[in-house]
């Protein structure tokens, strides 16, 4: 079966760093300093743990957003009205200064350009724990921002994270695209994952790759460069 959807993860196949010992460490360092003015630490941090484990295990009824906040606003003993803005500001304000520990890749733009190129339905299916202004925002560090993607999976819209089959599965039935007409392309297990849904995978190095912890095998590994010539190749069926 042709394929005709193309699903890019973000962090480590299009942005170079390392998510858990550079990146996340220093977004709730920023973030927890941001609201200590509103809310301290010692209930703020407890509380956004709490609220990001709350997706995780969200059961699928509700957005990934509604799960966060029925969890981390009540631990915080604030109404959610009141400390919703200070979230939206922090994303607007003080989230971009975070740039600077990403190193966009400079295939991705090519990579990009040559999949919406060859026809197919381009998605941006980076993992739901941020807000859409925080994804966009990441999306501009990776110089990628301005194509017109056919959906880009944030915590306000989706109701899974990876590796549950269900996050690949809702994606799918947003775009109304068969598992066997989706290549996922990613860095790690948790992208890899897509594949037993029966999606086709490209598996890309970072720093975040562990083979030894993949499921399943990808259908294709490489570079950027490689997976160019894989694009093509595929779009011709």
């Amino acid at each position: 079966m042709p394929v005709k959807t193309i699903l890019f993860d973000l962090d480590g196949t299009f942005l170079e760093y390392d998510m858990v010992q550079d990146f996340l460490p220093r977004y709730f360092r920023t973030l927890a300093a941001w609201m200590t003015p509103h809310l301290p630490p010692e209930r703020f941090v407890p509380a956004l743990e709490a609220g990001t484990e709350a997706i995780t295990r969200n059961d699928g009824q509700c957005s990934n957003a509604e799960a966060f906040a029925a969890t981390f606003y009540p631990l915080t003993g604030m109404p959610r009205e009141t400390l919703e803005p200070h979230f939206e500001a922090f994303y607007r304000e003080a989230f971009p200064t975070l740039h600077s520990i990403a190193r966009p890749r400079p295939e991705a733009r090519r990579t990009v350009e040559l999949a919406f190129a060859l026809g197919y339905e381009v998605i941006i299916a980076t993992n739901p724990y941020f807000p859409a202004v925080a994804t966009l925002e990441r999306l501009r560090w990776a110089n990628i921002a301005d194509f017109a993607y056919r959906h880009i999976t944030t915590y306000e819209n989706s109701t899974a994270v990876k590796p549950d089959a269900r996050y690949y599965s809702e994606i799918l039935e947003i775009v109304g695209c068969r598992p066997a007409e989706a290549l996922m392309v990613g860095d790690e297990a948790m992208d890899m994952a897509a594949g037993a849904l029966g999606c086709l995978t490209y598996l890309i190095q970072s720093p975040a790759t562990t083979e030894d912890a993949l499921s399943l095998s990808p259908t294709f590994k490489g570079d950027l460069d490689q997976l160019r010539e894989v694009l093509t190749q595929l779009s011709k069926g």
